[in-house]
């Protein structure tokens, strides 16, 4: 499929599929975790068509990541809970994992002790399908979602640094890095 005709039928899933299916997906997660306490936010998007097409551009040694972006880019539509305190994770992941049926899940963390940055739980879960409705186009929606668990200081640090350190507008010096990894370390280590 050429470029041209990914972003056609992407634009074509985003306006006739994600978008409707957008809002009632962040509801019947809102429904999951119910009256848990300490939620501060439950959100969900879909994936924009430019966002998108740069994903489904990325290469790895030179050849294309995916073969079947359509098919295999995970976070089309995508999802957040946000929490007040670590010890709440754990048990938002158990109310997600007994409630939609997962393809995965993974913690993030830095490689080591010693290294700051981004952390959260990724889980990518099948579409349950209760929420699909029969406006939808036939087999023009994404298997699954990704949604992310997250303290309200990991969704702060993960929001800034997105710009700042995953995606700077250029090259950050050592100095900078280093900047960015202590900030982490600050927001990090509270509870």
């Amino acid at each position: 499929m050429s470029r041209d005709e990914l972003r056609k039928a992407y634009e074509r899933r985003y306006r006739e599929c994600l978008v409707k299916l957008n809002p009632t997906l962040e509801d019947y997660i809102r429904e999951v975790v119910g009256e848990y306490p300490r939620i501060d936010r439950v959100v969900a998007r879909p994936k924009a068509v430019d966002r998108f097409i740069a994903k489904a551009a990325r290469t790895e040694n030179g050849t294309p990541k995916y073969s079947d972006p359509l098919n295999q880019i995970q976070d089309q539509l995508a999802a957040r809970i946000v929490t007040y305190y670590l010890f709440d994770v754990g048990r938002i992941n158990q109310l997600i994992n007994d409630y939609f049926a997962s393809v995965e899940q993974k913690q993030i963390v830095p490689e080591s002790e010693r290294e700051f940055g981004y952390e959260g739980w990724h889980h990518v879960l099948f579409i349950p399908q209760d929420i699909l409705t029969p406006d939808l186009p036939k087999g023009d929606f994404p298997e699954f979602f990704e949604l992310q668990v997250n303290t309200l200081f990991q969704h702060a640090w993960a929001e800034a640094n997105h710009d700042l350190g995953y995606k700077p507008p250029s090259q950050l010096d050592s100095k900078e890095r280093r900047r960015i990894a202590f900030t982490a370390a600050q927001a990090l280590t509270l509870p």
